[in-house]
């Protein structure tokens, strides 16, 4: 693979927390952000769909693995429950 050197510019809190995590996991810097890159790289799809989080099958996943999906979608979709006023 064909790489090409890229300079970026960090503050130093960020670097300094992106070194230890790199060495934490036994790779470079460089290797970390590659990675990071890579994954963001792949979450483009959802923006391609205008961002739509129905879009994106995590967002379903309710941490408490609750059953109901169904009746609140819109909860888990989009955040806060939908009102809806009926006249």
């Amino acid at each position: 693979m064909h790489m090409h050197r890229t300079t970026i510019l960090l503050p130093a809190a960020l670097r300094e927390k992106a070194e230890k995590v790199a060495q934490g996991r036994g790779i470079t810097l460089s290797e970390l952000i590659r990675r990071q890159l890579a994954t963001a790289v792949r979450g483009t799809k959802a923006s391609k769909r205008g961002g739509d989080p129905i879009f994106s099958p995590v967002r379903l996943m309710h941490p408490g693995g609750t059953g109901d999906i169904a009746a609140r979608h819109d909860d888990y979709l989009y955040g806060a429950p939908r009102q809806h006023s009926r006249k």
